[in-house]
């Protein structure tokens, strides 16, 4: 039998077993191409049964699609039994009752609905207990649930800020399962390669038992919690801080964030609100943006084109499971989308010098970020530590009391949510405004604060996106081997392979490199995109004197940046 002739009676095998009408016909269209002769097919047939799409610390993630390496109902629900089969043995072999409390949340993308009411059907079949959000709500929502009903599992149908063919299933654990500082946040090692473990053990879909019914809606006192709470985390209105003064210009991208954060911001006092009119529904093709990631350039030009058109304050842009918060405020005139590092630092000056904080508070976040946090944590007496990158690692570092990446992630809040928060961070930035507002003074004046007490921390993330996903793990093979001596005009006086372990990390594929004049690159593959990423830092002193120190700062960046984009061949 030819490799094609197997091919395609395993993709007929495969199209006989989906339980989907519309992926099976999708298969069996590719198949009888194939079977005609037609090259394309093939190949197309070649990607598809490539391998099953690999479940890991992310969950899965991928185009959507017909066949093993795609998302669709025959992979989650493969995905769905192999957690409901994690979760019974690990409660088994922990003495408990092997009936777990599972929470499962949707967005809008194309077949999240459909994902998440046969994870539901699935578990309820397996003997659990399974907890259906009752519409549309955003990951930070499901996180909170997750651990507000002590569940021992939770599972977020969401692709977050990834193009509209792709969706995704992200998981949590806690309750029995999972208990300490990691306690409701998202799998990290062992539990993935466990899961992983039992979905691979899974023979066929039509042997997993589905319930056509027994799952419960999450009633709305416990949606209403994470308004409550989050809403409060801004405290009670003060005199000096009026927030019905501030406008507020509102996107969520397309995305399921957008009637929730009015809602929560009106909670906590917020009047003047403004959301996008052309984002502001739900809608998994995301009509107006080429990627529905703030950070992407154009994403928020609509939201700025209004902030302009009514002299606003500020602007809040989520991505689309409003996880993310993206932050833009006027700067030297004009309207800027500030970095990510900027709002982390900001944030993190507001939640240290509020005091009140434990002993051993922590302030964390991700060894890509800008090392700006640390100092902070330093000046008000606090403890940091950096981590691996992703939420994952951030959430669970022990006596958290803040953690961000630069990604535009930010945990304000660890006790109601052991994940990024765009939600939560929109209120304290809005209320951090409000508050500046009353002083006669702007964000732009807090970030000249940072820099003065801190220095000047610059940061700058260079990417190259890869058609052929081969040529990424050969390009940091190259740079790993060959790294190079001189960046920026500057001696490199460490390299540190970061698959070896780096300052006290687990080992991770990347490489990091540091210079005489102060200067840190980081270079590692993204675990979400295909895509290779450096992150790149200049530090300068404290100074009063800004203008001329930033000047100096972005001339060093602009020549790291060159010397990295050479070593990328970018």
């Amino acid at each position: 039998m030819s490799e094609t002739s197997a091919l395609i009676d395993l993709a007929t095998a495969w199209a006989a077993d989906d339980p989907d009408p519309a992926t099976r016909e999708e298969m069996e269209a590719i198949i009888h191409a194939a079977r005609a002769g037609y090259d394309d097919a093939v190949h197309e047939l070649e990607d598809r049964f490539r391998g099953m799409l690999e479940f890991g610390t992310a969950g899965l993630r991928g185009a959507l699609g017909a066949g093993p390496n795609r998302m669709n109902r025959a992979v989650v629900i493969r995905a769905a039994a192999g957690l409901a089969a994690f979760l019974t043995e690990a409660l088994t072999e922990a003495g408990f009752e092997p009936r777990a409390k599972v929470v499962i949340g949707f967005d809008a993308r194309h077949g999240s609905h459909d994902f998440a009411v046969d994870t539901a059907a699935v578990m309820t079949a397996a003997g659990h207990e399974a907890l259906l959000m009752p519409r549309l709500l955003p990951t930070p929502m499901l996180a909170y649930v997750t651990r507000d009903l002590d569940a021992d599992a939770g599972v977020m149908v969401t692709a977050s800020h990834n193009p509209p063919q792709d969706n995704g299933y992200k998981v949590y654990l806690g309750g029995r399962v999972v208990t300490g500082d990691g306690q409701g946040a998202q799998i990290v090692s062992p539990y993935d390669a466990q899961i992983a473990a039992k979905i691979a053990n899974v023979i066929a879909v039509a042997d997993v038992p589905r319930a056509e019914d027994g799952w419960e809606l999450i009633e709305s006192p416990v949606l209403m919690g994470y308004i409550d709470n989050v809403a409060a985390l801004a405290g009670p209105p003060l005199e000096k801080s009026p927030r019905h003064d501030v406008r507020i210009v509102l996107t969520p991208l397309h995305g399921v964030g957008g009637a929730l954060v009015e809602t929560v911001l009106s909670s906590a006092g917020f009047g003047d609100l403004h959301t996008v009119p052309e984002q502001a529904e739900p809608d998994g093709d995301f009509p107006t943006v080429a990627f529905p990631n703030p950070e992407e350039k154009g994403a928020i030009d609509l939201a700025l084109d209004l902030a302009r058109s009514i002299d606003a304050d500020l602007v809040i842009a989520n991505d689309p499971d409003a996880d993310r918060c993206a932050v833009a405020t006027i700067i030297d005139g004009e309207w800027t989308m500030l970095h990510g590092d900027v709002v982390g630092s900001l944030l993190g000056e507001r939640i240290a010098s509020r005091g009140g904080h434990p002993e051993g508070a922590v302030l964390a976040n991700s060894i890509v970020s800008s090392r700006m946090l640390g100092r902070i944590a330093e000046h008000h007496g606090l403890q940091h530590a950096h981590t691996l990158t992703g939420f994952k690692w951030i959430a669970r570092e022990p006596g958290i009391v803040f953690g961000y990446e630069e990604a535009l992630g930010y945990c304000v809040a660890p006790d109601l949510v052991r994940d990024k928060d765009g939600i939560s961070a929109a209120v304290l930035m809005a209320d951090y405004v409000a508050e500046l507002k009353a002083e006669g003074r702007t964000l732009s004046d807090a970030i000249d604060d940072l820099n003065r007490t801190y220095g000047i921390h610059l940061t700058r993330q260079v990417s190259g996106r890869f058609s052929d996903l081969s040529q990424i793990p050969a390009r940091m093979e190259r740079l790993l081997a060959d790294p190079p001596t001189s960046l920026g005009g500057s001696h490199v006086v460490a390299t540190d392979d970061m698959n070896e372990g780096f300052q006290g990390l687990p080992p991770t594929n990347g490489l990091h490199l540091a210079t005489k004049s102060g200067a840190r690159v980081i270079i590692r593959p993204s675990g979400t995109e295909p895509k290779i990423k450096a992150y790149l830092e200049v530090v300068h002193k404290p100074t009063d004197k800004l203008d001329s120190a930033h000047a100096h700062a972005v001339k060093d960046m602009d020549a790291l940046e060159a010397d990295v984009r050479q070593a990328l061949g970018l």
